[in-house]
């Protein structure tokens, strides 16, 4: 069976028309997939999700010879909309180890300031 049989009868509600032509791009999807994280299970991840936006939009492919094009085209995005995301987070983490890095060195000044202190003063304070 072609590519455009199966994608006809995958837009029909056809589940094993839908894996047989993911099966044909599969081992492209993963190399794709693993160039942007480097990493299998976050590159097998990806491969899922795409499954899962491919097959509910299937009914959005507006010609069916590009289905290979489409279909790379929700991984690559699906990777950099990721990429993104972990980046944000990586960012943030890295603010929060510097503002937790300036309040040790807070704690540290004080504690020299207040033992430059007389003895009456370090009691009340």
């Amino acid at each position: 069976m072609d590519q455009l049989e199966l994608i006809k009868l995958a837009r029909q509600g056809d589940p094993n028309a839908f894996y047989n032509l993911l099966s044909k791009h599969k081992i492209q999807m993963y190399k794709i997939a693993y160039s942007y994280f480097k990493n299998e299970q976050d590159a097998l991840e990806a491969i899922q999700e795409t499954t899962y936006r491919a097959f509910n939009n299937l009914h959005k492919l507006k010609q069916e010879q590009y289905f290979k094009t489409w279909l790379l085209r929700i991984l690559i995005n699906y990777c950099i909309d990721e990429n993104k995301r972990k980046n944000k987070f990586t960012l943030l983490d890295d603010t929060a180890n510097i503002d937790q890095n300036e309040a040790i060195d807070n704690k540290i000044e004080l504690s020299q300031a207040i033992s430059k202190l007389n003895s009456k003063y370090k009691t009340i304070i």
